[in-house]
């Protein structure tokens, strides 16, 4: 159930991203479309309370349940990231807007971008190893809830190769060719 769940918020995210982009962009309707944007983090919380009351409700922990937290971490760190990028390219294709950039690809700005984007992916580590932990605590069954221990300790070890690659460009900067 709670994979179905993963997919129908991610669904759901996206849905509401384009809702919200056609009624800014084609209906000019500002205000429903910022509505709609609005809506995707009560996506987060629905799936938040949907893993908390499965586990609570005798569920063994597994790595879907894991899953569900990491994608809490990462909408809520990545979702406004995600919004602009979208908001960015509808409104070059639909409204006449400029065309998108692609941001710095070498040098000091590039290692600067990449540098955003690990800190990025710190804070939905944190966010979701915080959820993890609380499921965890939640349960108060260190057998039961092993899965998520595991997709913790999996999701550090993500997080420092990714630290590795992002700040290599800090002291090895890409060049322009």
């Amino acid at each position: 159930m709670i994979g179905l769940l993963i997919i129908a918020c991610e669904i759901g995210f996206w849905v509401f991203i384009l809702l919200g982009l056609f009624f800014r962009y084609i209906a000019g309707k500002k205000k429903i479309g910022f509505m709609m944007f609005a809506c995707t983090p009560v996506l987060d919380l629905l799936l938040l309370i949907s893993t908390a009351v499965d586990l609570h409700n005798g569920a063994e922990a597994d790595t879907l349940h894991g899953i569900a937290a990491v994608y809490i971490g990462v909408s809520i760190a990545f979702g406004s990231r995600m919004i602009k990028w979208a908001d960015a390219r509808f409104a070059h294709r639909f409204a006449g807007g400029p065309k998108p950039d692609k941001g710095p690809r070498h040098g000091k700005e590039h290692a600067k971008k990449e540098r955003a984007g690990w800190f990025r992916h710190f804070i939905a580590w944190v966010i979701g190893a915080a959820i993890l932990a609380g499921m965890h605590l939640f349960i108060g069954d260190a057998e039961r809830t092993e899965p998520l221990m595991q997709m913790a300790s999996l999701w550090t070890i993500i997080l420092a190769i990714d630290f590795l690659y992002s700040f290599s460009f800090t002291l090895y900067p890409k060049k322009a060719r």
